[in-house]
């Protein structure tokens, strides 16, 4: 087999024309690179060097034959290694990212678009589903990074590295519960009030019963809904109260057409989280997006 490193110190003896000056450069001692050189002269079975004074010069007979080829096939080499290292650098390939259709609309949009304009040769998957179906993706090797609602039940398959968003739950009305303004409520007020609930089995309501529960208040939706967007034009239409996160909203608070009634105590805040396949591998591509969110959060 050969021997990659004997014939690199060959090619720097060569170069340098000094044992002492190939030492130097290959950070290894003086009598490393002659036994090496002897080495390789033992398994060629020709002197390789001339010994002068000055230092040394390559054999007719051996050295200089096989300098051109050592000399191409190591920069052949130099060339491969580049080449593998300029891939894990830059980022090409497909990333495949797994949300909620909320999570994308309201928390990655604007990540992602500045993403694309940083890492343009990369192939953008956009894996729209719930958080426990994003866990399954990541486990089976779907997706490469997942954005779950938090808190979620522990899975050994999947580690969260990070907290990227903060979600506020609050409670939001229209103008046709304009008396509200001002006010302040109690949790148990709720109950004389329409309540409008995501449905069961979803982060959000989880959250909401146990906030409920903790006070001992029993509070019964008189709508559930599937989606935030659905429950923003229920409300702005006057058929309740609902409870969504404040993030979710900002734009039909801005403009007027939804208030917050102030209800105390507040329910705590939730999170979204940055999920990755358990020992994940981790291609350049997704460590430049990963970095990204760091650096903007």
């Amino acid at each position: 087999m050969v021997n990659l490193e004997l014939y690199k110190v060959f090619y720097t003896v060569a170069r340098c024309g000094s044992l002492t000056k190939a030492a130097e450069e290959l950070y290894i001692s003086q009598p490393a690179v002659s036994q090496a050189i002897k080495q390789l002269e033992t398994q060629l079975g020709t002197p390789l060097f001339n010994r002068i004074h000055k230092g040394m010069e390559l054999s007719k007979q051996g050295g200089m034959l096989i300098y051109p080829d050592v000399e191409k096939a190591l920069r052949l080499l130099d060339g491969v290694e580049d080449k593998l290292s300029e891939m894990q650098k830059s980022a090409t390939g497909t990333l495949r990212i797994g949300a909620s259709e909320t999570i994308f609309q309201y928390i990655l949009a604007e990540k992602i678009v500045a993403y694309h304009k940083l890492c343009p040769q990369v192939k953008i998957e956009l894996i729209s589903d719930v958080s426990p179906r994003i866990i399954e993706f990541l486990k089976t090797d779907r997706c490469d990074v997942g954005f779950l609602n938090l808190p979620i039940p522990p899975d050994d398959g999947i580690v969260i590295t990070d907290t990227v968003a903060l979600l506020n739950d609050v409670f939001l009305a229209g103008e046709a519960f304009s008396e509200l303004k001002g006010k302040e409520l109690s949790v148990w007020d709720l109950q004389d009030y329409p309540l409008l609930l995501m449905e069961p089995n979803t982060v959000a309501r989880a959250a909401f019963d146990h906030f409920a529960k903790s006070l001992g208040a029993t509070l019964v939706p008189a709508v559930e809904v599937g989606s935030w967007d659905f429950m923003k034009r229920l409300v702005t239409d006057g058929m309740g109260i609902g409870c969504l996160p404040r993030e979710y909203a900002q734009r039909r608070l801005r403009d007027g057409e939804l208030f917050e009634v102030n209800v105390k105590p507040a329910m705590p805040s939730r999170s979204v989280g940055l999920a990755l396949p358990k020992d994940a591998n981790m291609p350049y591509s997704l460590r430049a997006f990963i970095n990204l969110l760091r650096k903007e959060h």
